[in-house]
Parts: structure tokens; sequence; C-alpha cells
């Protein structure tokens, strides 16, 4: 991959600040614990070892994105919605956007987990599938009301809280909230595909 169509410049490892530094470690033990399914480096070349996606913005101000890796690992540490659901909401929020990364990366995991091309298809669409389960769809509604604006209905939240708990409720809303960020990162700057994807 290279950074001449980015609007910030990949970090290799030997160009990082002392700022920098344990941001860069953290985020790449994190990554490839928790999002080994997509591209998430530059693999070889002058570039080799800089991080790609969000993660190369957060960088270029480490104590922004300290706060914003932060909560992207509570998030992940307190997950308790199921999988599929999980990447439901996530992919509506990506195809909401149109945030070319976040939807490359998030269809992967998607796959991992069983989604097929046709669910795929609709959901980067922004297109409600028609053979989402209860929870799924209580995921996709959620998701849906949140990024197209407003107080969430009260019928979507209900169903939420009684399909997943206060907690699991909650968590959907933080979530729909994390992917916005993730994917005004990857808008904002302009963050592309990896071109061997």
């Amino acid at each position: 991959m290279t950074d001449t169509n980015v609007r910030l410049p990949l970090i290799p490892p030997a160009q990082l600040s002392e700022e920098q530094k344990p941001l860069y470690e953290d985020m790449k033990k994190g990554i490839s614990s928790d999002f080994a399914a997509f591209q998430t480096m530059v693999q070889d070349g002058p570039n080799e070892g800089a991080l790609i996606g969000p993660w190369n913005p957060w960088l270029h101000e480490p104590r922004i994105g300290r706060a914003i890796w932060d909560l992207t690992e509570a998030m992940t540490a307190e997950a308790s919605l199921p999988e599929p659901v999980r990447q439901v909401v996530i992919l509506v929020v990506g195809a909401h956007f149109d945030a070319a990364y976040e939807l490359y990366a998030h269809i992967a995991v998607a796959e991992k987990v069983g989604m097929d091309d046709a669910r795929l298809a609709s959901l980067c669409s922004g297109i409600k599938p028609g053979d989402l389960s209860k929870e799924e769809s209580a995921g996709y509604d959620v998701a849906f009301a949140l990024v197209n604006g407003g107080t969430l209905p009260r019928p979507a939240w209900d169903q939420a809280v009684s399909l997943f708990g206060q907690h699991g409720a909650n968590e959907m809303v933080y979530l729909v909230g994390l992917y916005c960020m993730v994917s005004m990162t990857l808008n904002g700057f302009a963050v592309g595909v990896p071109e061997d994807a």
C-alpha cells in the first residue's frame, strides 16, 4: 500500500515519535488479536510495519488517538452482543457513511461469522436483509435509526432492551457511536482500501 492518495502519510515504526511509540505498540498488539480478518498494516516496502485504516490517523494525534483506542479496547473487552449482531450494526454504520475501509474490514469479519454474499450486499447497500434473525434485525433497526438522526424510537429501544438487556442495549448505542467516529476518521482522512485487498 502506498501513501500517495491519503491525507496523512503512513508512519513506519522507525519514524515514530516517543509519544507515538507506546500507542503504536498497544494498537499493534490489539489489532493482531482482535482484527486478524483483514489487512491492518503495510507488509513490505519502505512503509513496512506502518498501520493503515483508522490507526494511522490516530497515531498522527497520539493523545486523541489514545482516547479513541482506549474506547475501542473497552468496547471489545465489554462486548456482550452476539458477533453477528455486532457486525450488522457496524456494517449499517459503514454503509451509511460509505466508509470504504470500514466496509472492507467488516465484510471480512462478517464472512468469518457466516454471513453470505447476498446479506452482505444488502447491508453494504443500505438495505435491510430479509433473512435477519430477531436479534440481528433489532441491531439493524437501532443502528439505522441512530445514523439517520434524531432520538432512537422507543419501540427500537424497548426491543433492544428486551433482547439484550440494559447492558446490551447500551453497548449497541455506544457501538454505533464508536463506528461513526471510525467512519469520520476514515472519510475525513480519505483512507481507502488496501490496494491488494
